[in-house]
């Protein structure tokens, strides 16, 4: 049975509530911010992260840091964003957070990272799942287009900025990569459900599909779009996508 891809739009009440962060926590980040891609994906002059968090302590550590600067960012703005105030917030010392992140700007890009790999695991899971669904191929498009939408285009405007920076990154080779790792495994897909709507779709169809709908969610974002997220948004994505997979000779 195929469920509906978990929605990741980016949920205040998932980790800015309360007066301050959980330092005990062990969980992995639920910030609700992807974009596609799987790597930690740098901007010139940008150190990479200093320590990579091994340890569950150090994994904490890290998730504290971006459970701060995404209190900071709700309740104060992008502009009160710097590693002193950060550090202030999550309860430690500049030189801890200075042992895992060099700048600001490198706390930002590793908390992108961080969901861009978890959403691009759910969507994985879920080209997986239609392989041994018998669901109407055409409310699978819709699933994931709504999926592609939540996860990479919906946010609060206060956070539209970190989604913005994540687009921008959007031709680097790691996410490059990914983008294409994801449409060879939706063509696998389609072949293994043998379809009779849906027979094999060419290169050419499968890159159309997956990039145009992309693109577009690419585009809604940088132009702050009131179409994100709209029924007629989704339709149209959803047109686009079957157009070119259900009339592939």
């Amino acid at each position: 049975m195929i469920e509906t891809p978990p929605s990741h739009t980016l949920r205040k009440d998932a980790w800015t509530s309360g007066a301050g962060p959980r330092h005990n926590s062990e969980q992995g980040s639920h910030f609700g911010l992807a974009f596609p891609g799987g790597a930690v994906v740098e901007e010139q002059q940008t150190e990479r992260v200093r320590k990579k968090p091994k340890q569950a302590r150090s994994r904490s550590t890290v998730f504290t840091i971006f459970e701060a600067t995404a209190q900071i960012l709700d309740q104060e703005g992008e502009k009160a964003l710097t590693t002193n105030r950060v550090a202030e917030r999550a309860g430690f010392s500049i030189g801890t957070l200075y042992q895992y992140f060099p700048n600001m700007d490198a706390i930002l890009l590793a908390m992108i990272a961080s969901e861009r790999q978890r959403m691009m695991a759910h969507l994985e899971q879920f080209v997986v799942d239609t392989e041994s669904s018998d669901t109407d191929p055409l409310l699978l498009i819709r699933l994931f287009v709504r999926a592609l939408v939540d996860g990479f285009g919906v946010a609060p405007r206060i956070f539209r900025p970190l989604l913005k920076r994540g687009w921008r990154l959007d031709h680097s080779p790691e996410v490059i990569a990914s983008a294409q790792a994801l449409a060879a495994r939706i063509k696998l897909a389609i072949v293994r459900r043998n379809h009779p709507a849906f027979p094999p779709p060419s290169d050419a169809a499968m890159f159309v599909a997956t990039r145009g709908v992309l693109g577009a969610i690419r585009a809604a974002v940088h132009e702050d779009s009131a179409l994100i997220g709209t029924p007629e948004f989704e339709d149209a994505l959803v047109r686009l996508a079957v157009g070119q997979l259900a009339t592939t000779a």
